[in-house]
């Protein structure tokens, strides 16, 4: 039988460098800055911390004990709203997959963002999973039983939502978030055998992960971050480092694509240890390389770039699904892209051309971004009428599917059409960009 889970309040305690006294001295400081007397003792706090709901107000006074501000009380969903670390990075642990999914529905919910998780957090993250060996599975719990056939309809229904085409997946977040928030209860609360728990597992970390590039296509890191790094726990809870090594790379990815390339380096050198599909270690090489490249060291981009090639010609088409979709196309466009920073602008600009016209129809988002780096590979070929037609294609399709990030990447390129205001499609261009900019606001 599995060890329990402490309760949030006892983590968040801890997390704070809090000893219960001085929470207690804390809650009650908080009531008297409202001309109020609490009669909270530690007698009072155990309870709590053995399942008894404080009321709304001693919920608020605690948030303001443990340093945060009282809006972040969902007083319904006590204790699921209280931060479980400080750097928002739960560490590595026998028991954390739980508690990592818990700090990702928390955030979630949050009105605001309270803190952003450093690229040192998530470095020391990734240097954890590369040293330490695979969590044991979860055990069955003394809780209410999870039915196979429950298990197999959360799958299913995960993978229809996860299936549907692009445009339509820009509706689905309040259906995910629910899945997941069914599945971690499961996990925490119910009674399932260890081949049931390998599936919930899975499951959590496939939610985790394809909520984390929905987060991260609307601009929301720190939630999106959060969902990777639960997806990690979940994926380590199963041994699948193939699955925890594609994780850490979209981690670094987000980071490079925030221009943190020596969090993204450092990220991907520690999931190439682990990693062992040909397919996965293309898509991590693929991403070294681009890292490598904005950093101006052509050597090793271009090594890692060659590494990718061979890997996905040994790739074979038996992939993990979460990089099954790796493909010429990607190989293509990275190397360009990586080559355009480079300078090697003549041969970027033909490796990304011919990669997105390689992408199959399916994979719309993608060919957003593919479209926008075509628009820049042309700019720096000082081809103003082409560069305003790929990026006004992607700018059409971003507003169809609901991509966001495809709509920043244009924005970032528009102070370089300024010199072309007179090119064909380049005022076009400009007025759709302002009708977003007035449909945003």
């Amino acid at each position: 039988m599995e060890e329990p889970t402490p309760h949030p309040l006892i983590v968040a305690r801890i997390t704070a460098g809090m000893t219960m006294e001085e929470l207690v001295s804390g809650i009650r400081a908080a009531a008297g800055s409202r001309g109020l007397r609490s009669g909270v003792d530690e007698a009072r706090v155990r309870k709590w911390q053995r399942g008894t709901r404080p009321s709304e107000e001693s919920q608020v006074y605690i948030a303001e004990a443990l340093g945060w501000p009282a809006d972040i009380v969902r007083a319904d969903d006590w204790p699921n709203w209280l931060p479980r670390t400080a750097d928002g990075v739960v560490p590595l642990g026998p028991h954390s997959f739980v508690p990592a999914l818990r700090e990702a529905l928390r955030t979630a919910m949050d009105r605001r963002t309270f803190f952003t998780i450093s690229g040192t957090a998530l470095a020391s993250l990734a240097a954890e999973w590369a040293a330490g060996p695979a969590n044991a599975l979860a055990q069955a719990h003394q809780g209410k039983p999870v039915g196979e056939d429950l298990v197999a309809f959360l799958e299913h229904t995960t993978q229809q939502l996860a299936g549907l085409a692009t445009e339509q997946r820009q509706h689905t977040a309040t259906l995910l978030d629910a899945q997941l928030s069914t599945v971690t209860d499961l996990l925490e609360h119910g009674r399932y055998t260890p081949a049931l728990g390998l599936r919930l597992h899975t499951l959590a970390a496939s939610l985790s992960q394809t909520i984390a590039w929905h987060r991260f296509d609307q601009g929301r890191h720190t939630h999106a971050s959060q969902h990777w790094i639960a997806a990690l726990h979940n994926a380590h809870a199963t041994g699948d480092h193939d699955l925890g090594a594609g994780l850490l790379s979209d981690l670094a990815y987000q980071a490079a694509w925030r221009s943190d390339h020596t969090t993204a380096a450092h990220i991907l050198h520690h999931a190439l240890t682990r990693a062992q599909h040909p397919a996965a270690r293309c898509l991590l090489q693929l991403r070294l390389a681009r890292t490598l490249a904005a950093q101006g060291e052509r050597h090793s981009a271009l090594r890692a770039l060659a590494a990718a090639e061979q890997h996905l010609n040994d790739a074979g088409t038996d992939r993990p699904a979460w990089c099954a979709w790796v493909s010429e196309a990607d190989l293509a466009v990275d190397s360009g892209q990586a080559l355009l920073d480079l300078g090697d602008t003549g041969r970027a600009h033909q490796l990304i051309t011919e990669g997105e016209h390689l992408l199959p129809p399916a994979r719309d988002k993608t060919r957003g971004v593919f479209l926008a780096y075509r628009a820049a590979s042309h700019l720096d070929l000082k081809e103003p009428e082409p560069a305003a037609a790929a990026a006004t294609q992607s700018l059409l399709l971003a507003r169809r599917i609901g991509a966001p990030r495809c709509v920043k990447l244009i924005d970032d390129l528009l102070p370089r059409f300024q010199p072309y205001r007179n090119v064909r499609g380049v005022p076009e261009l400009l007025q759709l960009a302002d009708e977003d900019r007035v449909l945003a606001a």
